[in-house]
């Protein structure tokens, strides 16, 4: 009989055509498997649950490049009855947060897509790449060299078995990106926790979108375009003549996360940011641990490469290897304490002209710059951790001020000191991933 309530994490799948699902080897198959979403609240309520049927299986897929919709529900059995005892309309739930051109014959959505699988092309400007070496390429043949860090094989993009991965920019008014975002905005709503559509009608959204490209076996070397992910980024005033652009959502479908792909899209963000002389900075809205990890790792390598900032901050020589990878220096894998601009003390004003620069909202810079104090910093030399102590709890005191202010005093000590405490064991944890 019916089920008075069934959680349901119903499977997704990202559709390639025959000719293009062929081209996959070993690991890579995962991403045409069925992957599940992290959340459904946001369509199916709180508790996730839907009422009034037997055996309900629910499956959506999308056509791995232009996103194409199929929508399928079976059931053995459905409640049926009046009032209260109605089953969930789960189509016409769905129906809200899809683009109502769904599919619902499978034939016709293989046939899309076929079609769409060589007429697809990424909307928009194209403005970051990198490449890997695909499975039957690196299985044998000994290609790609491992990105530092994080264990991902790099290739030539013009290698002829490089799986190139390209990033673009778009707004409303890239032709045809609006309908586009109405079929990748569901993976929002999936795999982020509080996730939201936005609203359309703001034009003053911009967007980041991730694609893999892979070239078809044919004589032509057709290349086909599948999603792999997408920021969406939100710009406010920022007197007197710039704006600051607010990263507001950043997702990776299911398939592609923990392969590094985040980062590469994060970091493309960040250097387009960074190009464009209209922006002062670029901030993060409510990011969570897993983003912040990111975010932090990131900007941590970003700063590892920049030569003139590194040589002021640890009083080194300007002469120190840079190989332009992620790899930390060896001019900087042991630095000096307390010999450049870093400090402890940091000079404010150095730290300032450099956060304007590298365009990083104050928070996070001064994070940095304190992370990247603590790894140069003896724990045997009382006067330079005394100073950094100084220097984390003024900031904490300041960014935290409203609550600790109205704490008595050896309270408010006491509270610091913990949350000094907790803040370093913090940045030795992500610079242990780092370095």
């Amino acid at each position: 009989m019916p089920s008075p309530g069934v959680l349901i994490p119903y499977p997704s799948t990202a559709v390639r055509s025959k000719d293009d699902a062929d081209l996959l080897e070993g690991s890579e198959r995962n991403i045409i498997a069925e992957f599940n979403p992290k959340f459904t609240y946001p369509i199916f309520g709180e508790e996730e649950k839907i009422y009034g049927y037997e055996d309900l299986e629910i499956q959506l897929k999308f056509a791995s490049g232009s996103l194409q919709q199929y929508l399928r529900i079976n059931y053995s059995s459905k409640l049926s009855g009046a009032g209260s005892k109605v089953a969930d309309d789960v189509e016409g739930t769905l129906y809200k947060f899809i683009p109502a051109d769904y599919l619902k014959n499978e034939e016709e959505f293989q046939k899309r897509v076929d079609k769409d699988a060589t007429s697809f092309k990424p909307l928009g400007k194209k403005i970051y790449s990198y490449a890997r070496p695909a499975a039957s390429a690196a299985k044998g043949k000994g290609k790609g060299k491992a990105a530092a860090g994080k264990g991902f094989a790099t290739v030539s993009e013009d290698d002829e078995d490089a799986v190139v991965y390209e990033v673009y920019w778009a707004n409303w008014e890239t032709p045809g990106f609006r309908e586009y975002h109405r079929r990748m905005q569901l993976f929002v709503l999936l795999y982020i926790e509080g996730g939201s559509y936005i609203q359309e009608d703001e034009d003053k959204w911009e967007f980041v979108v991730l694609f893999e490209k892979r070239r078809r076996r044919d004589e032509a070397r057709t290349p086909v375009y599948h999603f792999v992910g997408y920021s969406s980024l939100y710009s406010f005033y920022c007197w007197p003549d710039k704006v600051r652009l607010r990263l507001s959502q950043f997702v990776i479908a299911g398939p592609y996360q923990s392969q590094g792909h985040g980062a590469a899209l994060y970091k493309a963000i960040y250097e387009y940011t960074v190009a464009r002389d209209g922006i002062a900075e670029l901030t993060v809205e409510d990011p969570s641990e897993a983003f912040e990890d990111l975010r932090d790792k990131c900007d941590l390598r970003m700063l590892f490469r920049q030569r003139e900032f590194m040589t002021e901050a640890y009083g080194l020589s300007e002469d120190f290897a840079m190989d332009g990878t992620d790899e930390v220096p060896a001019a900087i894998a042991r630095p000096p304490a307390g010999k450049g601009k870093l400090g402890p003390p940091t000079e404010k004003e150095w730290a300032e002209r450099w956060r304007k620069k590298l365009k990083i909202a104050g928070r996070q810079f001064h994070r940095l710059i304190e992370m990247l104090v603590l790894r140069s910093l003896p724990p045997d030399d009382a006067k330079l951790m005394r100073a950094y102590r100084l220097q984390v709890k003024e900031r904490i005191f300041r960014f935290n001020y409203e609550i600790l202010s109205q704490l008595e005093k050896e309270e408010r000590i006491e509270k610091l000191e913990e949350t000094f405490a907790s803040v370093r064991d913090d940045y030795r944890r992500i610079l242990g991933l780092v370095e």
